[in-house]
């Protein structure tokens, strides 16, 4: 589990189809192999491990979802370690399961802030509320606006400073994952016509 929060910014030295080698210096504090990173937004487990360098594994089902199958050579992605157990969450609570790609459409500056706004599939968009959270490329975001098919995020400095969204242009795709609240809302909600089975505390965990 992630906070969205982006501790570093890594470099792609190796990009083949179902693999990765990262560069990076702050996220490999403390880390082991088998641990999870958080490569822009996507929970990967670290596979290998050196100096300077860490190796993650890709499954296609996160190449589907996600937009890491388009990074080459020296692109810069966003890195996070897990959540410690007692840490502060800075940001809203991030899984790293990319629910599917977005677009940006627009970017706009407001101040000193710059707002860029994102089509995101229709089955996302019920998940979307304004002044709730959502993760863009791992980056934890507070929801501005939105319609029946996009949603504005607003960048203060700090994130343009620390990340490269603001870098984000017209056509971008970019990695969503919405609050996973709202979907434990649904699918609980879903259910209670069913009533409280045996079967249904199993498959949450409470039996």
């Amino acid at each position: 589990m992630f906070t969205g929060i982006v501790e570093e910014i890594g470099r792609i030295g190796e990009a083949n189809p179902n693999y990765l080698l990262i560069e990076a210096k702050k996220v490999l504090e403390g880390t082991n192999v088998g641990e999870s990173i958080a490569v822009n937004g996507v929970c990967l487990t670290v596979t290998s491990l050196a100096n300077s360098t860490f190796g993650v594994s890709i499954m296609p089902e996160t190449l589907r979802r996600s937009n890491l199958g388009s990074l080459c050579y020296g692109v810069g992605v966003y890195l996070e370690r897990a959540l410690e157990l007692g840490g502060r969450l800075g940001g809203h609570l991030v899984l790293g399961h990319v629910d599917d790609l977005g677009r940006v459409m627009l970017v706009t500056q407001e101040e000193c802030a710059r707002i860029v706004r994102i089509s995101a599939p229709a089955m996302l968009m019920c998940y979307i509320a304004e002044k709730g959270f959502i993760a863009v490329d791992g980056v934890s975001l507070t929801i501005v606006d939105l319609n029946e098919y996009s949603f504005s995020v607003s960048l203060v400095p700090y994130t343009l400073e620390h990340t490269t969204l603001g870098s984000k242009r017209s056509g971008d795709m970019v990695n969503l994952e919405v609050d996973i609240i709202a979907k434990y809302v649904e699918r609980l909600s879903g259910r209670r016509s069913e009533g409280l089975t045996l079967t249904f505390l199993q498959e949450y965990g409470f039996a």
